[in-house]
């Protein structure tokens, strides 16, 4: 069974995600969920980024250095949005690291954004919603694409599902599409069996 490693949003560590990770622990993988936000839960998305850049840059990178201190090298690295970009910093730059899971957000390999080159024979899923304003809009698709061009179908993944809503399998926010969530943790789950061999 996979190690996966799990990074929330910018409105918390919500029930829904706390389901999510549920739903792939029932499959019997071990699902680590940090809270970096200390049991904070902003009210909207707005908030939550207005909560994020409130916390010092040199805190946030403790809270997700001593998240990831006791879990072992080839672990799979999840986040949602603000979570996803912690998630593929660590499966980039972490050496081991087994997989990648970035939900509705992904950082460019090249240009200002970017972390560095990915690691050989490092899977990725990729998964958003084709008219997410921060997903679609903001060059979060873009950067997946190039992803997807760069490594290949062998490992990479982009899955855009038809809608506009950000942050859609939380199910605990007013975003939630239960249709796109239940083929996102179905995509999820097999992403898994596959680098659990």
């Amino acid at each position: 069974m996979a190690e996966v490693v799990l990074f929330h949003h910018v409105q918390g560590l919500t029930d829904g995600l706390r389901a999510f990770a549920g739903e792939i622990r029932a499959d019997g993988h071990t699902v680590h969920t940090p809270d970096l936000f200390n049991g904070e839960l902003p009210a909207s998305i707005e908030e939550g980024i207005a909560f994020t850049d409130s916390i010092d840059s040199d805190e946030l990178e403790t809270r997700i250095r001593d998240a990831v201190a006791d879990v072992p090298d080839d672990a799979v690295y999840g986040g949602f949005s603000f979570g996803a970009a912690t998630a593929q910093r660590l499966a980039q730059t972490r050496p081991g690291a087994r997989g990648a899971l970035l939900y509705e957000s992904c950082l460019p390999l090249t240009g200002d954004w970017a972390i560095g080159p990915w690691p050989d024979g490092v899977p990725v899923q990729i998964h958003g919603m084709d008219n997410d304003p921060f997903f679609a809009k903001e060059g979060d698709l873009d950067a997946a694409r190039e992803v997807v061009r760069t490594l290949g179908p062998d490992l990479a993944e982009l899955f855009l599902y038809s809608g506009d809503a950000h942050l859609f399998a939380d199910s605990s926010l007013a975003s939630y599409n239960a249709a796109a969530a239940g083929q996102l943790i179905d995509r999820t789950r097999e992403f898994l069996k596959r680098v659990d061999r």
